[in-house]
């Protein structure tokens, strides 16, 4: 029976096992750093679930703490029917002209601010949706 199970084993290359363990390895700030780098760098974005850069390595805390997501970009998705007060609050939030925060309203969807915590993202989301924007966290 050894023989069946040996036959059926995957044979892994020393470079890939060398990266899969230093992947596996990676902190959770490591992890999303290499995250960005290949999004950034190469265009390469994780699966929906996120899952591909943070394997199961350690027990199920790591499983937890990969999926609290600690960044947030902050999107207009729409501006309904008051555009003007969106814009002001653009305008103040980003720090634009009123013609730059006009052109980043039009523009939808328009990401206003990148990288903020939860705390931040959700004021400017309230800002946002107040003024008669529609906005989502990513």
């Amino acid at each position: 029976m050894s023989d069946d199970a040996e036959t059926a084993t995957v044979e892994f290359s020393d470079e890939a096992k060398d990266l899969g363990d230093k992947i596996s390895d990676l902190t959770l700030k490591q992890a999303k750093e290499l995250s960005d780098y290949l999004k950034d760098v190469h265009g390469i974005e994780p699966a929906a679930g996120g899952g591909v850069v943070m394997a199961a390595g350690g027990g199920a805390g790591g499983e937890a703490e990969a999926e609290v997501q600690t960044e947030f970009d902050v999107v207009l998705t729409g501006f309904g029917d008051k555009k003007l007060n969106v814009v002001k609050v653009t305008k103040n939030l980003t720090g634009l002209s009123l013609m730059e925060a006009k052109k980043l309203v039009e523009g939808v969807p328009a990401t206003i601010k990148e990288k903020v915590d939860k705390e931040e993202g959700e004021k400017l989301k309230g800002e946002l949706e107040e003024a008669g924007g529609s906005v989502e966290l990513k």
